[in-house]
């Protein structure tokens, strides 16, 4: 231990002595060790921590296969999962859930993220509040008392941590419910797009609900002790065999599939994150061949000091030794530097990183990340400190003691293993140069990429309704929307308005299956599926979608009018090849729809800008006044936020 504290003493010294040398090892090794700190971080968080609940692995996702198409999706139908509850013995509880928004009144009202859920799901979690209580079963059925459990948050924001909150009645989208409940702190649900601040049980009376062909909702369950992944799937798909052969209308050639809650959520995520781990880990690479050069460029000039060394009988170990404790005290001040920038790093990323990514926000330096820190910077230490450590004890001693003295010998090696490090550098950073020149020619494609509609001075809103004022009453929602609709059409600055739902790459998406009339009637289970979006006139203006063919849709297309349908290039190619699709009709799977198609629209990249456009058609909100739509205004010359506080 003496020797070891002298070494560290000298090398010290020797550090100070050469202040340029030690700057430009420091610097480079603190980038390097920074980024990989910084990535890893992200790794660690996303990929590697385990879900913040009880038992994470038994937490395990329902996927709904549909093997006609080939598509698997995780939306289920109420009826379907009922009778997955009722009948699997694999799950400790089993639960569906939807993400939504509420209305929540009061002095200043507010749209807050929730989620309804049947009375399960906080037994899924594993979850206990820490005011009153959770949902009872009681509480999911038919005409039960309306009741809410708040979050923590909420919780303080806008009940000021009131201890007698339990009892309190609020408002949400028109109907008063009772608080039972609030969560602890710090519980995050991983499978919404934003964090719910709100739960309410789900409605099995709601028309929504008692539709097997309506598939929206989501499952997450927790498996017994004992039981595995592939036993509880085995399970699933028996039931879903029976249920195809009880409902082949809407359950023909469809099963299920599972996936841990963990792989559901970063399953896509795994390989971007380890090749851009990869990538950092290059960097490093770079930067230790850069110092074991600098280091093997000092070494030529402390030949002498060496011989001195062996000549006074230090041994080749201890000189090795010696060496290497001097790079190890370069690398830890480089560590020690870098984890200081992976501090900044990681709020860089957290401003460029997509706010979807799950967990992401969680990202912090914690005891696995510090560990990974200081193994990367020791193995730093070793990586760029033994090949110049070997060298200097391989010198010839009589030569080196001679004056200017050399061995032709040892400078040839020591020149040879310069030159591969060179090589090396070269070889990686070119590997870098090429992988991350892909990847801005990837970015510059997307950027260039039409969506199918222009997006630059739109401002978009989200409209949410009382379920019990509007949505119970068509005629009344629909006045509603158009009366905000031509509202936000005469603010000065507005050039078009309209509404949508759902809003392209809004995270929501509306499938429906459809026939064309005087085709050939699908087999049960095989009618195409297209995406849907329900409209009012205006909205196509407002996005700068182009009508192709045919008219768009008027203020006439009212509940009264006959039913339209406006149908994109995709799937007018599809189905009418060669023929004027004009005056054609489709039905619909949604709301009994048999529409004449009186216009065709450009196509638009709604959820992928890397995927072509898919089929799609459009209906008027008049004619299919379902659910809360997106405002859409388009402003003239004027930036699009300077409205919001009129639109509000």
């Amino acid at each position: 231990m003496r020797t070891f504290w002298q070494d560290m003493r000298y090398g010290i010294r020797l550090l100070l002595k050469t202040p340029g040398v030690t700057f430009v090892a420091v610097l480079a090794l603190a980038l390097g060790i920074g980024a990989n700190t910084a990535i890893f971080s992200v790794v660690n968080t996303v990929l590697l921590r385990p879900l913040p609940y009880d038992k994470p692995e038994q937490l395990a996702v329902v996927m709904n296969v549909n093997l006609k198409r080939g598509l698997t999706q995780p939306s289920f139908s109420f009826p379907n999962f009922a009778d997955y509850r009722a009948q699997n013995g694999s799950f400790d509880s089993l639960a569906a859930y939807n993400g939504t928004s509420y209305a929540l009144a009061g002095e200043t009202p507010e749209q807050v993220a929730g989620v309804s859920a049947t009375a399960d799901v906080f037994r899924v979690l594993s979850v206990k509040p820490l005011l009153g209580r959770t949902f009872a079963p009681e509480d999911e059925r038919a005409g039960g008392v309306p009741v809410a459990v708040i979050s923590h948050g909420m919780w303080q924001r806008r009940f000021g941590s009131d201890p007698k909150v339990v009892g309190r009645q609020i408002t949400l989208d028109g109907t008063s419910k009772t608080v039972i409940g609030v969560l602890p702190a710090g519980l995050q649900f991983q499978f919404t797009n934003d964090q719910p601040e709100l739960w309410t049980p789900m409605d099995p009376a709601d028309s929504m609900n008692k539709q097997r062909g309506a598939n929206y909702i989501r499952l997450l369950g927790r498996l017994k002790d004992g039981v595995t992944l592939p036993q509880a799937e085995a399970e699933l798909k028996t039931i879903a065999t029976r249920l195809e052969q009880q409902y082949q209308s809407d359950n023909a050639g469809r099963t299920v599939t599972l996936v841990s809650a963990q792989e559901n959520l970063v399953g896509e995520l795994r390989p971007t994150l380890l090749i851009l781990l990869g990538a950092v880990a290059f960097v490093l690479l770079v930067a230790c061949a850069n110092v074991a050069n600098l280091l093997l460029a000092r070494a030529a000039g402390r030949g002498r000091e060496m011989a001195l060394r062996t000549a006074l009988g230090a041994s080749r170990p201890r000189i090795i030794r010696q060496l290497l404790t001097e790079s190890l005290l370069l690398s830890l001040i480089g560590g020690g530097l870098g984890l200081l920038l992976s501090l900044w790093g990681i709020d860089l990323l957290g401003s460029f990183v997509p706010a979807d990514i799950p967990r992401v926000g969680e990202t912090r330096l914690d005891l696995a990340v510090l560990s990974f820190t200081l193994g990367a910077t020791l193995l730093t230490g070793l990586i760029f400190g033994l090949a110049p450590a070997l060298s200097a004890a391989r010198l010839d001693l009589n030569e080196a003691l001679k004056e200017g003295g050399r061995s032709a010998s040892e400078g040839r090696g020591r020149h040879r293993l310069r030159s591969l490090l060179i090589v090396s550098e070269v070889a990686l950073s070119l590997v870098l140069l090429v992988g991350a020149g892909l990847l801005i020619k990837s970015f510059i494609r997307l950027r260039n990429v039409n969506p199918g509609f222009d997006a630059r001075g739109v401002l978009t809103a989200t409209l949410s309704l009382s379920s019990v004022k509007y949505q119970d009453d068509e005629q009344l929602q629909t006045r509603f929307v158009g009366q905000t609709v031509a509202r936000a059409a005469q603010v000065p600055g507005v050039e078009a308005a309209g509404a949508v739902l759902p809003l392209p790459f809004s995270g929501n998406n509306m499938s429906i299956s459809y026939a064309v009339d005087g085709q050939p009637e699908p087999p049960p289970g095989e009618r195409p599926v297209s995406g849907a979006r329900i409209v009012t006139p205006g909205y196509l203006r407002a996005m700068g979608i182009p009508v192709i063919k045919g008219r768009d849709f008027t203020e006439r297309d009212d509940d009264k009018a006959p039913k339209v349908i406006l149908i994109n290039e995709t799937l007018a190619r599809k189905h009418f090849a060669g023929v004027d699709p004009v005056g054609k009709r489709l039905q619909l799977g949604i709301n009994d729809v048999n529409g004449e198609i009186v216009g065709v629209v450009g196509d638009v990249r709604s959820r992928d800008l890397s995927k072509e456009a898919g089929p799609e058609f459009y209906v008027p909100y008049a004619q299919v006044p379902i659910g809360d739509v997106s405002l859409v205004v388009r402003a003239g010359s004027a930036d699009p936020t300077l409205l919001t506080q009129a639109l509000r």
